[in-house]
């Protein structure tokens, strides 16, 4: 049996609608639809641009614990046609890049954001 592909990836955190407003205003994501698990955890699927796969961020009731993201746990990349142009944009928006932009060996250039939980986001632009 095989897997056919990539649907979601979860990511918990502790303030569900500072991180929507996070990935809506900063990355340019979509909310594709919102609801509460038999569990009791809040869910947002975010649609990401040119791709089927999505984000779900969840926050657990009231009384679960804290979200604490270690350094360098995860992050998500996303390529972006102008990554100077980004920096400037959310830093403009209060989220200054942590790292970069640098470039790499292969001639593409990389930075990083961090997410309100403390999730990186890497941008990516290729090399031309």
């Amino acid at each position: 049996m095989d897997v056919k592909k990539l649907l979601h990836t979860r990511m918990r955190v502790n303030d569900i609608e500072r991180s929507v407003r996070f990935y809506e205003q900063i990355i340019g994501l979509k909310v594709s639809r919102r609801h509460t698990s038999p569990r009791g955890a809040q869910l947002i699927f975010l649609q990401t641009p040119n791709s089927e796969e999505e984000i779900e961020l969840c926050q657990m009731p009231a009384g679960a614990p804290a979200v604490v993201v270690q350094p360098d746990l995860m992050h998500l990349a996303f390529e972006v046609d102008d990554l100077e142009a980004f920096a400037r944009e959310s830093a403009a928006k209060g989220h200054p890049f942590s790292d970069g932009p640098t470039k790499t060996s292969s001639g593409s250039m990389i930075g990083f954001i961090d997410a309100p939980e403390g999730y990186e986001v890497e941008l990516i632009q290729r090399a031309r």
